[in-house]
């Protein structure tokens, strides 16, 4: 990889803006642009770019100049200027996944996390175990870290260590996923959605073959029988009902503010405590023990540094609990996240007020029947759902499936669903509702301004009490 100058189109993504702060941390002079910044959103998150020493531009091709190699998101059209731009002063162009790949390929030891569902988590806790351990760690994750979180780095999605040790979540939804070669190879499950289950079983499996160890979740079925295809010399299984597990849990406890287990390994024993709630995270936990037991970590050393570990941003993550009134925001959107976030929910006493923000028109169109039977089973008889419109940032797209058709199919099997479009409504009906004892989920995804109003409803809950 040369030297140059990086110019980032779309810095403010989840996955863009650790890698910017990770190249710019090795010396590289970065730069870049995002629609959001254009529009004037998520203020906070652009200055801390700019408090890294990087420049921030319109996204109207002005920032581009003879030189730089262009990293785009995937959210970035040929057609926008930048693009534009760079492609009449013929400079290298790549995507941000392909950038990714040559920063993990080129380390010594690299963990690569995937999955549907659980791979910011895991990498998380990944990335926490070996700073905990003194290793210095490289972590490219998509989702805030709050054990490396500072007031001068309020979005720590990204820890900065030798460039050696490079762990990161990887992605499957482009098909990107192929072109990682990591030490280590982590798949946490097989679900819908962004492509179809037998799209998916040849990308992770593939992905699995390519790696020296392979840790693979056994309780998970599509997981399972990737197992199969990879030989045992490589393979790390996980699982709490496995009994072929190499890294087995037992004796979960279900706690309201986190978990506690047992994992046996190797011959050996350690007990578990996690700050992090949900069957789902003792699951995280079980394959980052295993991910680091192949790097040379002991398996008592992981778990004691597992005791430490505080989540993610936005995962179950409480913003405030106000005269008995806890607002809680999460990142659930697709099936298996809302799955698990309502399983962890349920498993405490308390009404739930529920707002789900679509991410976009095209998951309800290949999903939408399999999200309302999430939302529908993971709901009480008491429990309210209010359904803004779908995420939408332009685009042809088609919208004949919105938010009002996803609260009739819940309607319908019985539960109490109700599309106001606008999310100033929803806030006003959260406001009215809530009483002590209940908690309010805000639950979607590609829409940082969901945590805005998480906290703003915490502020409304004070100045009405």
């Amino acid at each position: 990889m040369t030297d140059s100058p990086v110019f980032f189109c779309g810095i403010g993504g989840s996955g863009m803006l650790p890698l910017a702060s990770i190249v710019r941390a090795s010396g590289r002079k970065v730069s870049g642009s995002d629609r959001s910044l254009d529009a004037g959103r998520t203020a906070p998150k652009f200055a801390y770019l700019q408090s890294l020493g990087i420049q921030l531009f319109p996204q109207d091709g002005s920032g581009l100049k003879d030189g730089m190699t262009l990293v785009t998101s995937a959210a970035v059209e040929d057609t926008i200027p930048d693009v534009v731009r760079a492609r009449e002063l013929s400079l290298p162009h790549q995507t941000r996944p392909q950038f990714l790949a040559e920063l993990l390929n080129e380390a010594q030891r690299s963990v690569a996390v995937g999955g549907t569902s659980g791979k910011s988590t895991v990498t998380g806790m990944i990335g926490w175990i070996l700073h905990a351990l003194h290793r210095q760690p490289t972590v490219m994750n998509g989702a805030v870290m709050k054990n490396f979180v500072t007031p001068s780095a309020p979005f720590a999605s990204a820890l900065v260590g030798d460039p050696e040790l490079f762990v990161s979540e990887v992605d499957e939804s482009d098909g990107s996923i192929a072109l990682y070669r990591p030490e280590v190879a982590v798949v946490t499950n097989i679900s819908l959605d962004h492509k179809e289950l037998a799209e998916l079983r040849s990308l992770f499996g593939a992905f699995l073959l390519r790696a020296r160890k392979a840790v693979i979740n056994l309780d998970d079925p599509e997981t399972r029988a990737l197992a199969d295809v990879v030989p045992a010399d490589t393979s790390l299984g996980y699982g709490f009902d496995s009994p072929s597990a190499d890294f087995m849990g037992k004796n979960l406890e279900l706690l309201a503010n986190g978990v506690r287990f047992t994992v046996i390994a190797n011959g050996e024993c350690s007990n578990v405590e996690l700050r992090t709630p949900g069957r789902h995270n003792a699951s995280n936990a079980l394959a980052a023990l295993a991910a680091v037991s192949a790097l040379g970590v002991p398996l008592s050393d992981g778990a004691a540094a597992l005791a430490r570990f505080d989540g993610l941003r936005r995962r179950l993550e409480t913003v405030g609990t106000v005269s008995g009134v806890t607002v809680i925001d999460d990142f659930a959107h697709n099936p298996d996240k809302v799955d698990a976030t309502m399983a962890t929910l349920r498993a405490q006493p308390g009404r739930l007020l529920l707002m789900f923000q679509p991410h976009g028109f095209g998951p309800l169109a290949k999903m939408g029947d399999e999200l309302a039977d999430s939302l529908v089973g993971g709901m009480g008889p008491d429990d309210k759902l209010f359904l803004p419109n779908p995420v939408y940032h332009g685009g042809t797209v088609d919208r004949s499936r919105g938010s009002d058709w996803l609260a009739a199919a819940i309607k319908k099997a019985g539960r109490e669903a109700i599309h106001l479009p606008e999310r100033a409504a929803i806030g006003d009906a959260l406001i009215a509702e809530a009483r002590n004892g209940d908690r309010i989920v805000i639950m979607g995804a590609r829409d940082d301004t969901l945590s805005e109003f998480a906290r703003d409803l915490v502020e409304r809950l004070e100045a009405r009490n």
